[in-house]
Formats: C-alpha cells, sequence, structure tokens
C-alpha cells in the first residue's frame, strides 16, 4: 500500500487535506466503507430545507465520488451508493415517521420500519448512479461529469416510475435563494440538481494524483464550477429586478390556517368544532375587500358536496359576489357500495357549489393501498376505504379568478406535471394538511419544492396549510405573503399576475435532456480527444 499523499511513484502537491481524505476512503473496507457513505448521505441532507446548508454538499460528494473510484468493482461502487443513498433518504424523510404516529394504537409500530424502508428503496437510485459511474470507467473530470449526468437522471427516474416521489430533489437547496432558483424556469429543478453535483463533486480533484509544480491545474474544475453558479446567481438576480408582476385587479384573498393538531381532525367528537373554527376565523377576518376565502385540505370533513344544509351555512362565510374555496372528502354511492375523492369545491353566496376538483395523484398508502390484496391493513388517512383518483390535471374556470390549475397535497411537487399544457392557467392553488408531519422538516421541504414549480411555470402559487406553511408565491418564487409553521391565522394577499411561459413551460424535460446528452457528448470527445493524443505520442516516440 501506497503511504498516504502517494499513488505510485507519483507525489500529490498542495491539498493535503483532500489528499489525506481520499486516501482514507480509499483503504477503507467493510463495516467501515459503508458507515462512511451513510455519513456523506447524512451530511448531504444537512444541505436541504430547512437547514440549507450548502457548503455540506462539497465533502459529501467529493466523498462519494472517492469511494466509487476506489472501489475495486461495479458491485462496491453500487454499495457505496446505496450506503449514501440509504442515509441521505433516513435523514432527509425522518419526518414520515410523524405521519405514523398520528394515530398511535394502530400505526405507531410501523414508524420505525416505514422510515427505514423508505429510505432502503429510494437508495437504489443513487446506487444506480455510482454503477453507472463505476463501470463506465472514467477518471477526472470525465467522471464527475458522468456522474452528475447519472445523479440527474435516476433523480428524474425517482420523481417518475410507479407513482414518483420528486421530493427533496438536491436542487431544492438552492431554494434559499431567489436568484439561483431562477434557472428552474429554463431547466426545472433537475438542472438545478445536475450543475449543484456537478460543482460540489468538482472538488474532488483536489486529491487527484499530480506531479511538482502541476497542482494548480486540480483547482480549474471547482474555480470554473464556482464561476458557473455566481453567473447564474447574477442572471437570476437580473431576472428578479426585470419583473415584477402587478396584482390581479379586484382579488383580494383571504386564506385560512387552522392549526388543528391531525389527532383532533377527524375524530367524531371534535370534527364539527374544527369546521366552526374555520368559520369563526374567516368571520373574524373578513373585510369589505376580500373576494376570495380558501380554506386548506379536508377543511371540511363532511361529504359537502351531498349535504346542502352544510353548503347554506358554509355560504354564510363566502364574501359578496366572491366564492369559498375548501378541501373536502366527496363521496357517491350507497353504503354498500361506494367511492371516495380527496376534492376541492368553491361554493358561492348562494350555496351552490361551482366547481369541483379531485385529486388524482393519490398517496401510496396513505390514500390507497397498493396490492390491497395482499397488504390488507388500513391506510393512514381516515376510514378503510382507498380513495378514487381523479381524472388528472386540468384547468377551472373560476368566478372573479383567472383560471387556475387545483393540486392537492402533494400533487405540488412533481416538476413538469402540475398543470393543463392544452389549457394555461392564470395561477396554482395547492390546498394542503401537513399536519401531518407536525414541526418537522417535512413542511418547510413540501413548501419549498412547490415554490419551485412557480418559477418553472412561470405562475403564482397559492398555498393554504392546515398548520402551515401558507403562504402566496408570485411567478419568480418570492413571497407575497406568509404565515409561519404550527401558528393559527389568516392571510389577506393579493394575487400576483402570471408572466410569459418560462422555456421549461414550453419545453419540459428535454432542456434537461438536451443538458444530458450534450454533457455526455463532451466526455466521449475529451475520451476520443486523449485516446489520440495518446497514440500519436507513442508514435512520435517510436
Amino acid at each position: 500500500m501506497n503511504p498516504p499523499g502517494t499513488v505510485g511513484t507519483e507525489t500529490r502537491y498542495g491539498f493535503n487535506f483532500f489528499v489525506h481524505l481520499s486516501d482514507r476512503a480509499a483503504v477503507l473496507n467493510g463495516w467501515r466503507r459503508s458507515l462512511l457513505g451513510f455519513s456523506l448521505g447524512v451530511l448531504a441532507a444537512g444541505a436541504l430545507p430547512p437547514a440549507h446548508g450548502l457548503p455540506l454538499l462539497i465533502p459529501a460528494f467529493a466523498g462519494l465520488l472517492w469511494l466509487i473510484s476506489a472501489a475495486r468493482s461495479p458491485w462496491r461502487a453500487t454499495l457505496s451508493g446505496w450506503w449514501f443513498g440509504f442515509g441521505h433518504f433516513l435523514a432527509a424523510c425522518y419526518w414520515v415517521s410523524a405521519a405514523l404516529m398520528t394515530d398511535p394504537d394502530k400505526f405507531t409500530y410501523l414508524s420505525v420500519p416505514a422510515v427505514i424502508g423508505l429510505a432502503a428503496g429510494l437508495a437504489l437510485f443513487p446506487a444506480l448512479a455510482a454503477l453507472a459511474v463505476s463501470v463506465s470507467r472514467q477518471s477526472g473530470f470525465n467522471r464527475i461529469l458522468l456522474f452528475a449526468v447519472a445523479w440527474t437522471a435516476t433523480e428524474w427516474l425517482r420523481g417518475t416510475i410507479l407513482s414518483g416521489f420528486p421530493m427533496n430533489l438536491i436542487g431544492t437547496a438552492w431554494t434559499v435563494s431567489e436568484g439561483m432558483i431562477q434557472m428552474a424556469a429554463v431547466t426545472g429543478a433537475y438542472g438545478l440538481s445536475f450543475v449543484t453535483i456537478l460543482a460540489a463533486g468538482s472538488f474532488s480533484l483536489l486529491a487527484e494524483p499530480l506531479q511538482r509544480g502541476m497542482a494548480a491545474r486540480n483547482w480549474r474544475a471547482p474555480a470554473t464550477m464556482i464561476i458557473v453558479l455566481t453567473t447564474i446567481w447574477l442572471g437570476g438576480t437580473i431576472r428578479l429586478s426585470a419583473q415584477n408582476p402587478i396584482p390581479v385587479k379586484g382579488v383580494d384573498l383571504l386564506i385560512v390556517q387552522p392549526n388543528i393538531p391531525q389527532k383532533l381532525k377527524w375524530r367524531e367528537d371534535t370534527r364539527k368544532a374544527a369546521l366552526e373554527k374555520h368559520m369563526r376565523m374567516t368571520h373574524a377576518s373578513m373585510t369589505n375587500t376580500v373576494s376570495h376565502v380558501i380554506w386548506p385540505e379536508t377543511a371540511v370533513p363532511y361529504n359537502l358536496s351531498q349535504d346542502p344544509s352544510l353548503a347554506d351555512w358554509l355560504s354564510t362565510a363566502v364574501p359578496k359576489n366572491g366564492l369559498l374555496i375548501t378541501g373536502a372528502i366527496r363521496r357517491r354511492g350507497g353504503e354498500g357500495s361506494f367511492q371516495l375523492w380527496n376534492s376541492l369545491h368553491a361554493v358561492d353566496s348562494n350555496g351552490m357549489i361551482r366547481l369541483t376538483y379531485d385529486k388524482h395523484h393519490l398517496v401510496p398508502f396513505g390514500e390507497y393501498m397498493p396490492l390491497r390484496s395482499i397488504m390488507s391493513f388500513a391506510k393512514l388517512t381516515y376510514g378503510n376505504i382507498d380513495f378514487s383518483s381523479g381524472p388528472g390535471t386540468q384547468t377551472l374556470e373560476v368566478p372573479g379568478l383567472p383560471p387556475v390549475s387545483p393540486l392537492i397535497c402533494y400533487e405540488a411537487i412533481f416538476p413538469g406535471r402540475v398543470i393543463y399544457s392544452e389549457a394555461r392557467p392564470g395561477w396554482m392553488l395547492n390546498i394542503t394538511n401537513d399536519g401531518w408531519f407536525g414541526n418537522t422538516a417535512g413542511p418547510y421541504q413540501h413548501l419549498q419544492s412547490a415554490r419551485l414549480r412557480a418559477v418553472e411555470e412561470g405562475l403564482p402559487l397559492v398555498r393554504a396549510a392546515n398548520t402551515g406553511i401558507s403562504a402566496v408565491i408570485d411567478p419568480l418564487g418570492r413571497y407575497v405573503g406568509r404565515l409561519s409553521l404550527g401558528t393559527e391565522g389568516v392571510l389577506h394577499a393579493p394575487l400576483p399576475s402570471a408572466i410569459g411561459r418560462t422555456p421549461y413551460a414550453v419545453m419540459g424535460d428535454l432542456t434537461l435532456i438536451i443538458m444530458l446528452i450534450v454533457s455526455i457528448g463532451v466526455v466521449m470527445f475529451r475520451v476520443s480527444y486523449t485516446t489520440g493524443y495518446t497514440k500519436s505520442s507513442k508514435f512520435r516516440s517510436n
């Protein structure tokens, strides 16, 4: 084994700290190697909302690349990627366990296995990225570029296959910067992930073997990526200063955040009181200027669509010539056979339901049980009957408002799948109940994922959340108003107007695909050039 700081007869100069770390990673085996991969994944999770520890991505992904490059076989590289992913998603998605603790008598015993199982499954995607890099047998900047391509491609797969789960994309770390997230208007959130991985991974080159006097060469890639990130930020800042969407005339929104604990929301002895709280808060905050009232997901815990007397009562909370937009459970059929939908209704001042939207992207194990014939235990949400899926994304005409794209709960986290492209809306409405997750990182991550959809589509986003975080966000991702997590309150806010279609709204993931293909082409060119140069040198020496 070579002493630290050496590879064969080449000595590494100038970056002893990075050399030491990479050498330590190279000699680790067994559980120590797995533990390092796991720890690096946990470290990377610290860059996500709400912590936003962006510098943590540098040691996390540089370390992972060192583990992959030092692996003696593709299998070991894949295993390193899996352990990284397992630690990452265990730390990033720990809040899933909170949902299982809202009904402790039924689900607490599942809280730990559920989080472990989720993290273990999601870890397959980083493992696949590590495998792709390992079998490519590339080194130096080629390896980093291929890793960024592979990681981004597997993030896209994670958000697409089966029911998809694009929560906590690495690019979400940049939601701490309004300027940086403007890139999502061109490439989407996945493109943000690509440049983030490329930048963080470039620092792994500081441990590459070099001869005396050549150490500065290894700074080229990190320095270039710092310039790239700075350019993206400057471009985003210029875009922000050039765009200032005006409010939609005649629209004054009243968003109610009742902060009702999840364990009380569906109890027979408390759900009427929960609905009455919505009414009291609305009446107490009503002004002559309010045009539309918005309540969160399932704010009405009854079958509103078939209860005219309930609709009449709710109409007393509707502004004159306005609407109350609320979440409710919709039921159709008798006791023997019926269907349930997680729905959004708009009620006018006469007690008429003017529009209905049914959630179409349901939460597995929460709103329906996959393979129910095998897994027959109850789902997490109220009752034992699976919810039915709605017809898909829709653009609905709303009296007194621009056309809207309704999104219920986590429907807002899917890049490129939040609007009906044939009829572009003027805004997006996300009603949700993050009370399931308590005071954890989950509601913050949910908000920031939804916020990126506003930038991608060039549309304002209005968000009403039971326990928070409710917000009005303009089409460039800036907050017009916001209520804190775990607080009771109302938000009076205008509705920002939409801006023109963004490149991402027009092209979708095609921009990302082009970016990844070009990156692969760059690697192929560099390999071809290097091979040709090596052959030419050998020919001249002979």
